[in-house]
């Protein structure tokens, strides 16, 4: 059975990541790409997920 806290930490991720997606996608086509900006979104929700999410999900 899967507790619903597991199903918001999923939850959360996966819109974290769409919404690094879609920055990234909006500073592409304004021509304001920055990879180090990128690089460190990417970092950040890395760091989350193996912080928090991945613990609570064992």
């Amino acid at each position: 059975m899967v507790s619903h806290m597991n199903v918001a930490l999923v939850a959360f991720v996966a819109l974290s990541a769409m919404l690094i997606g879609v920055l990234a996608v909006t500073m592409h086509v304004r021509h304001k790409y920055s990879p180090n900006l990128i690089g460190a979104l990417i970092g950040a929700l890395m760091c989350f997920v193996l912080l928090e999410a991945i613990p609570a999900l064992i």
